[in-house]
């Protein structure tokens, strides 16, 4: 399936051609070719150790591709200096799985800090944005809380602010309902929506919940077997003819991804 652009002329906001990504001898991905459009929630569904958190952070430029490129913008990472591509901390926000929070800041102080690093706004501006973005994820409540002190459902929503923080065009999400109990998980896909349809912003994430990635698409693609495989709308992938994705969204044990030792 490709993606119906309305706006043939527009161009996309991030872009993999051919991209190959390698650690040491070992191939990760390849043939990595996508498109994804402002507006877009694309939602990447695949076995553990498939490469899905590697993909992510290939598209935010965070690794570099042994073959082809990724744009940014209309720009390759690859053509981007060190300060452009901190720069484009602006437009691309990234939750990391397990927050990667600062330890010893406090909750309000991690956001803070990205504002602190990225802008010149003074104090007063800087904490009312950070409030702001807590209160966006309930998190208003908790902003004295030393990370450490924080469950694992609110170091995730803590995550997510942080990458609103600098008010980005797309944001990239690294399996944000992981390890939450249904109630929390199902908080936390709403705050996630609704903030995406408030800002218009483009949304990229990662998932392992298939019940979620139906929520959330948009297009779903399936990692695996060392590349990606649109398998389109929800509905398009519930009746994808694929094996590999039949047996992904029905949790089988025996078929190919199995086979070929992606689990």
């Amino acid at each position: 399936m490709t993606h119906q652009n309305s706006h043939p002329n527009e161009h996309p906001i991030i872009e993999a051609f051919n991209v190959k990504i390698e650690f040491g001898s070992e191939i990760i991905l390849e043939n990595i070719n996508l498109q994804i459009y402002k507006g877009d929630s694309i939602v990447f569904i695949g076995p553990s150790g498939s490469g899905k958190t590697v993909l992510l952070k290939t598209l935010a430029g965070l690794y570099e591709p042994t073959e082809g490129y990724v744009k940014c913008a209309d720009l390759k990472w690859s053509d981007m200096s060190v300060e452009k591509k901190h720069d484009f901390a602006r437009i691309l926000g990234m939750q990391f799985q397990k927050g990667a929070l600062f330890d010893d800041l406090n909750a309000i102080d991690n956001l803070k800090y990205v504002l602190r690093e990225h802008t010149t706004m003074n104090e007063i501006d800087i904490e009312t944005r950070a409030i702001e973005c807590l209160k966006m994820v309930n998190l208003d409540k908790a902003h004295k809380l030393q990370t450490h002190e924080l469950s694992g459902g609110m170091r995730l929503r803590l995550g997510v602010a942080r990458s609103l923080v600098l008010k980005p065009e797309i944001l990239i999400l690294d399996d944000p309902t992981a390890g939450l109990d249904p109630l929390n998980s199902e908080e936390m896909a709403q705050l996630i929506l609704k903030i995406k349809n408030d800002f218009n912003m483009t949304l990229i994430l990662v998932t392992h919940d298939i019940e979620r990635a139906y929520q959330f698409a948009g297009r779903i693609f399936l990692v695996a077997s060392k590349t990606i495989l649109e398998t389109g709308s929800v509905s398009a992938t519930q009746n994808h003819q694929d094996p590999r994705v039949q047996q992904f969204i029905h949790g089988w044990v025996k078929g190919p991804l199995t086979d070929q030792g992606e689990t």
